[in-house]
């Protein structure tokens, strides 16, 4: 099956992506009948699931002609990756990264283990080849090579390693986090705006400069000017819980002061 982020990002087109933390396959369905996604990315970082739900979740991308990402936690990121992987998941988000060295290990532990590619990933017997060995061991491989690997830069000390993080061989996609980069330097993000503007400004430079894709997460869409402008082609617009903690305030606030 053809990962259709990998072909979007060979073909040097647009992507837009929006974030679920619902496992619930019926999620995606529902939002993939806009068609206006490309992809859809489940945030196993924030949210529980179990490893059926996520292959539930990559069925109703598949079914819809969608591409599917789950964004993962830093300690356990290798098993995650590498069970979603095997499931179908077309694009991984790896989270906390701090340098260059973490980075090259996460792509060793993801890549296939074979003299071509020289990772440390085997041959699972899993659902991408219908739990059984049936494609030949180096059409799996380029399968499973074609995983599109995603890098948050999230940290001070990342985004003064921006230049060799980039320049790390099989790195996709960064995107700039403020609220942990902020963290990272004990700052409320909403006091330092401008600070954290400038380091997402020269990651998405650094970014463009060394061929990897920038992504920027936005919930506006209005707010995606600025960043075409520079070049970004890559957009998360939306988060699910914030679209329903947006209604569940301002509707039903409004509800809620209609009825006093």
């Amino acid at each position: 099956m053809e990962n259709k982020i990998r072909k979007l990002i060979n073909e040097g087109a647009p992507m837009v992506n929006t974030r679920i933390w619902n496992i619930w396959g019926t999620t995606v369905e529902a939002a993939a009948t806009t068609g206006n996604f490309d992809y859809f990315e489940f945030l196993a970082e924030y949210a529980p699931y179990t490893l059926p739900e996520l292959e539930n979740f990559v069925r109703a991308c598949e079914l819809h002609g969608c591409g599917s990402m789950i964004k993962v936690d830093f300690q356990n990121r290798f098993y995650v990756a590498q069970k979603a992987i095997a499931m179908g998941f077309q694009a991984v988000l790896f989270t906390d990264h701090q340098n260059a060295d973490q980075v090259r290990e996460t792509i060793h532990a993801v890549t296939p283990e074979a003299p071509q590619y020289g990772g440390r990933f085997g041959y699972p017997n899993a659902r991408w080849i219908g739990y059984n060995p049936e494609p030949s061991q180096m059409e799996y491989a380029a399968m499973n090579a074609s995983s599109v690997k995603a890098f948050m830069i999230e940290k001070k000390v990342a985004v003064d390693n921006i230049e060799e993080i980039c320049s790390v061989p099989g790195v996709d996609m960064v995107q700039f986090g403020p609220s942990d980069y902020c963290m990272s330097l004990g700052w409320n993000s909403s006091e330092h705006k401008a600070d954290w503007k400038a380091a997402e400004k020269h990651v998405i430079e650094v970014a463009l400069a060394h061929g990897v894709r920038p992504r920027v997460e936005l919930y506006d869409p209005e707010d995606a000017k600025a960043y075409l402008e520079m070049g970004v082609k890559d957009f998360c617009i939306g988060d699910e819980f914030d679209i329903l903690k947006d209604y569940w305030n301002n509707v039903g606030g409004k509800m809620k002061s209609m009825v006093k």
